[in-house]
């Protein structure tokens, strides 16, 4: 999960601010639809959404955010390899590009601060059978208002599409970049979306153990953070008094303590306090081979470990990876999807190791490559090269998550689990 923070400086300087106002935090009062059981995250497949892309245009005044590079948004400078499929959107979702396609025309992009573009991925959620996702939220990001309007608009958005499809989801914080004491941000934060918004009071907001799952992404890693562990285990505590079940994501190595992981025994305290632990695997394994034996090796004494401690397990799947634009010098599909099959093994994988539950990386990631959703195949030309689905339909992984997410549900008949064969 990368994310660039241009505003830790305001924490940095001592002076936490209160959180602005929103207009979107307010009650749900439209429809609540029957569909996915949100009573609990097992037997599920939950999708990552990020909801961070801005156009220019879309109101926002965030111009390209989450697109645009190192040197603004144009031809060899942006931050994503894998362009949305924007066939199917009308003119009002469509914003215009500095990029040109093989034909000449001009290559467009959605622009998540549209609703109506939010809207239309949950209807592809129930279109293609995907129990829901976890609503990103970016702890940095919270501490401008319009950063912080965008991203509860997206939730706002993101609760009425749940609602109405009859799908689940649940808020996820990521922790990245934020500094030493930042974590108070995320109890501002929540305080508000829990009392003012009552953003768990709908049918569609998954719980979890009888309360509402909150998770909170970026415990234990040992890429130089500022925030302590002794901080995240305040914050699980402060989630817990609130009524929440706590879901935490944590380094791949957590349970031995190297690697991606600090060597601290607190990294044990987190997980053990938690009720939900979640590593990320998201790059640590690039083959259907590897897949397999990091199942062995990893993901069966994780489970064992949790099961132990009656804390639920929940691993990380990903199609492939790619961050070329991102992170110039790095290769172009640098784990390659291929056409799925690297995907599969992972699910196949974890459905004969007895896993209960998934968490699929992610609905929307065109930054780091791991999206499912649609994708076009037919990529701009020039000075930035972009990834594509190996001529693919657009809508391929989310009809293969869709399929997988049958095989997780309980009491799964024979044809769905003849799909392991």
């Amino acid at each position: 999960m990368f994310l660039a923070l241009a505003l830790v400086a305001v924490v940095l300087s001592g002076q936490r601010p209160s959180l602005p106002d929103s207009e979107w935090l307010k009650p749900y009062t439209g429809p609540q639809t029957r569909g996915v059981d949100t009573s609990t995250l097992a037997g599920k497949v939950m999708c990552g959404y990020q909801g961070w892309h801005c156009a220019e245009g879309d109101g926002s005044g965030l111009g390209w955010m989450h697109y645009r590079g190192r040197h603004g948004f144009q031809p060899g400078s942006c931050n994503f390899d894998l362009w949305p499929d924007v066939s199917e959107l009308p003119p009002q979702e469509r914003y215009p590009t500095p990029f040109k396609l093989a034909n000449g025309k001009t290559a467009e992009l959605p622009s998540d601060d549209n609703p109506a573009t939010v809207l239309r991925h949950f209807r592809w959620m129930k279109q293609y059978g995907l129990d829901g996702v976890f609503v990103q939220r970016f702890g940095g990001e919270l501490l401008a208002k319009a950063h912080r309007d965008h991203f509860t608009k997206v939730l706002s958005t993101c609760r009425e599409g749940a609602n109405e499809n009859g799908r689940a989801f649940a808020v996820m914080y990521d922790l990245s970049g934020l500094p030493k004491g930042g974590t108070d941000v995320v109890r501002e934060d929540w305080a508000d979306l829990q009392d003012r918004m009552k953003i768990a009071d709908t049918r569609a907001y998954l719980r979890h153990r009888g309360k509402p799952l909150v998770a909170v992404w970026g415990m234990g890693f040992n890429d130089g953070r500022k925030y302590t562990l002794s901080e995240c285990l305040d914050l699980i505590k402060f989630l817990h008094d609130r009524g929440c079940s706590v879901m935490v994501g944590v380094p791949t190595y957590w349970r031995t303590h190297d690697r991606d992981c600090v060597d601290d025994p607190l990294i044990d305290e987190v997980c053990k306090t938690a009720d939900v632990v979640s590593p990320w695997a998201v790059g640590r394994f690039g083959s259907p081979e590897a897949a397999d034996q990091y199942v062995s090796n990893t993901v069966v004494p994780d489970m064992a470990l949790c099961r132990d401690r009656g804390v639920d397990y929940l691993p990380v799947v990903f199609p492939g990876f790619t961050w070329n634009n991102l992170k110039p010098g790095a290769p172009l599909n640098q784990i390659p999807r291929r056409k799925g099959a690297f995907l599969e093994a992972q699910y196949r994988a974890l459905k004969t190791a007895g896993v209960k539950m998934v968490y699929q990386a992610m609905f929307d990631e065109i930054d780091e490559g791991t999206a499912i959703f649609k994708c076009t195949n037919d990529v701009p030309v020039g000075e930035s090269k972009f990834a594509d689905f190996e001529g693919l339909p657009s809508d391929f992984y989310l009809k293969l998550v869709g399929k997988w997410t049958r095989v997780f549900h309980p009491n799964s008949n024979a044809s769905h689990l003849a799909l392991l064969t």
